[in-house]
């Protein structure tokens, strides 16, 4: 798809309550006001998405099966022809779930931040996380063979791993104990951690956000054959760095990125992805009108001086805070201050492994 067309991509962030409370979150989920939509509202923006006919929707929280009806909204958008799918914790996984979970999501991906109890639930902040995960792939592991041995559709179900200093260690243990434990488990992402949202504090860029070596090598040729060869049959293991969540007006100019819709949980459509600061709501003003404004920022002179200027991931996460400030609502700013006061640097230090 085109820029002038609309976006390939839309991530709907559906809600910010959440039973977690992870360090780096990136919507600080769990900590604020939900700003969930009414079911009745959730399916106009529903509709509002279709209309910009994405590739996919990704829905994404906070948690979000929390909210009652996220079937029938995920329906909506299965129904219209587009590609859906759903990032969960596992915390609240239930039987039942998993099973409407394979009929209305393209793809089902289970956050797992850690490759032992240790490290993942101090990661996400609460005790019992890393054994609520593992029962929901474990369920979300049975529907899918129950569905491939009645030879229906498939239930595809993958991890998503969130990458930072403290489970660097364990990437492999991600590939020889933990994967093989879900026969039809189908997809294993490490992605560099974004410093957006929590994950933009001075203090996790100190103790938790990689380095620029260790993204090198998180993404390196030589990492990813390492990490496939361990990994089991049919599990396919992929990498990134997501630097194409810098948005560098040059990069994107000349056609290496292209521009995701992040879309927060009251229908407001951010600018930019990673960036505070939106440009309308999906439920008052036109969906193309509203990306043709968020993608016309990358003109601003702010932007261009801002994010041009990014090479490191330290140079980013600096770019993140000026960038929230500057485009960011009175509200905003208050929450990022507050946010700074209550910082407890030592939930950031390096676990022992």
């Amino acid at each position: 798809m085109s820029v002038t067309s609309g976006p390939e991509v839309v991530v709907w962030d559906t809600t910010y309550a959440c039973p977690l409370r992870c360090s780096h979150c990136y919507s600080e989920s769990g900590r604020r006001a939900s700003r969930q939509l009414s079911h009745e509202d959730m399916l106009r923006v529903a509709d509002a998405l279709v209309s910009l006919n994405p590739r996919v929707v990704a829905l994404s929280g906070g948690e979000p099966l929390l909210i009652k009806g996220i079937f029938e909204v995920a329906g909506r958008l299965s129904r219209a022809g587009v590609k859906t799918a759903v990032y969960t914790s596992g915390w609240i996984m239930e039987p039942w779930m998993a099973t409407e979970l394979a009929k209305v999501f393209d793809e089902v991906i289970v956050s797992l931040d850690g490759a032992t109890a240790q490290v993942h639930d101090r990661i996400r902040g609460r005790r019992g996380s890393f054994d609520r995960a593992l029962s929901a792939l474990t369920m979300l592991d049975a529907v899918a063979r129950e569905r491939r041995c009645r030879r229906m559709s498939p239930l595809w179900f993958g991890i998503d791993c969130v990458v930072v200093r403290s489970n660097v260690p364990q990437l492999e243990e991600f590939c020889t104990a933990i994967a093989p434990r879900f026969t039809e488990l189908r997809s294993l992402t490490f992605n560099a951690a974004v410093p957006e949202g929590l994950a933009s504090r001075l203090e996790f860029g100190r103790f938790e956000l990689l380095g620029d070596e260790q993204v090198a090598a998180l993404t390196g040729e030589r990492q990813l054959a390492r990490l496939r060869h361990l990994a089991p049959d049919g599990v396919r293991v992929f990498t990134t760095d997501n630097q194409n969540l810098v948005m560098r007006p040059d990069r994107f100019a000349s056609g290496v990125d292209s521009l995701v819709m992040q879309v927060e949980p009251d229908g407001a459509v951010r600018a930019l992805p990673v960036y505070e600061g939106t440009v309308g709501n999906l439920l008052e003003e036109s969906p193309l009108d509203l990306w043709h404004r968020g993608v016309s920022r990358l003109n601003d002179p702010f932007v261009v001086e801002t994010l041009s200027a990014v090479r490191t991931m330290q140079d980013w996460a600096e770019a993140v805070r000026q960038m929230d400030h500057h485009f960011g609502s009175p509200e905003v700013r208050a929450r990022i201050e507050r946010r700074s006061v209550r910082t407890n640097p030592p939930e950031f230090s390096a676990l022992a492994l």
